[in-house]
């Protein structure tokens, strides 16, 4: 086989593998569950997709522009990873509310200093996944095994959505801002539980004993998220008030769960975030699975990924809106 021949069957192969991310958002994990593992690969698929277009160019070669005409069709699932938007200028004059959704790590990082900075952002409406359950939280803050929510607006109903035996939690509120409700999900998908050492090469010896083994964690994980999805859909879909709908997904962009969480809502990152997406720093590859949905009338102004705070495994994420 000549080298052309070899590079035109992998570039077609990493297509084959892009679009089969994209059908994440009809199969279920239930149904194949191995599929919502594409979207783990996908940051290198469009890399290795990209850097091979360029070199059908360099060649002069014709299929260049087929492979060009086709990477059209991974500009917005590109976006949810890297993102450049215009940037809004004074936004503290027109914003109405500003959100800040966290992972804490139950408060391993230093929990006084997690609790300053969330103090010093002074959003309207603060989620927090992985409380310290084993100290006093503020009283006004809903407490649920998993998450909590804070804010300075008066609450009028809410619910938890996963029960005490879900590995996640999640539970929604109908917050009373200046006049206007709106209904607050905050989400917590049951995580991996993934340890370092099962990413680690160790030698080829082991290789099939660790993919097992990574598998076993990965493939029952998101089927259980499915489940968890369609509860938490519910108070979404029959919602009488605008959505927010933010936390940690424990997933990736163009999976399964990020298809099906943020169904008719929009991202506000895809909206008007800048720069890399990246929430999630414990492993050295690109992973964003903090996300801040909403409705359509909820118009976002910002969001910001703040990426110089290192209290957790996670990074903070904040964004601002303007209530329609």
């Amino acid at each position: 086989m000549k080298l052309s021949q070899l590079l035109l069957f992998i570039h077609i192969a990493v297509a084959v593998l892009l679009l089969c991310t994209l059908s994440n958002a009809w199969i279920p994990p239930n149904f194949l569950g191995s599929l919502n593992l594409l979207s783990l690969a996908f940051p290198y698929l469009i890399l290795i997709y990209i850097l091979l277009t360029l070199v059908w160019i360099f060649k002069g070669k014709k299929i260049a522009i087929a492979f060009a005409l086709g990477s059209l069709l991974f500009y917005n699932p590109v976006r949810r990873w890297v993102n450049f938007s215009p940037k809004t200028e004074n936004l503290k004059s027109i914003r109405d509310i500003k959100v800040l959704t966290f992972n804490v790590k139950y408060g391993d990082f230093g929990w006084d200093k997690v609790k300053k900075y969330i103090t010093d952002q002074d959003a309207d409406i603060i989620l927090v996944q992985e409380k310290d359950t084993n100290r006093a939280i503020q009283r006004d803050m809903i407490k649920y095994p998993s998450v909590i929510l804070k804010t300075k607006h008066k609450i009028l109903r809410q619910e938890e959505l996963l029960d005490d035996k879900a590995r996640g939690n999640s539970f929604y509120a109908d917050v009373d801002i200046n006049g206007k409700i709106i209904r607050v999900v905050t989400v917590y998908l049951e995580p991996f539980r993934l340890q370092k050492s099962m990413l680690k090469f160790d030698g080829f010896a082991n290789i099939g004993g660790k993919i097992t083994n990574f598998l076993s964690h990965m493939t029952p994980t998101f089927k259980a998220h499915e489940a968890q999805i369609r509860k938490i859909r519910k108070v979404i879909d029959f919602s009488p008030y605008p959505v927010i709908l933010a936390g940690d997904f424990n997933s990736v962009p163009n999976s399964y769960e990020y298809y099906n969480l943020g169904k008719n809502l929009q991202d506000a990152f895809v909206t008007v975030g800048n720069g890399a997406s990246t929430s999630f720093h414990d492993y050295k590859i690109p992973l964003r699975i903090d996300y801040i949905f909403t409705s359509k009338s909820i118009i976002p102004l910002s969001y910001k990924v703040d990426h110089a705070v290192k209290l957790s495994d996670h990074y903070p994420v904040i964004a601002e809106f303007l209530l329609n």
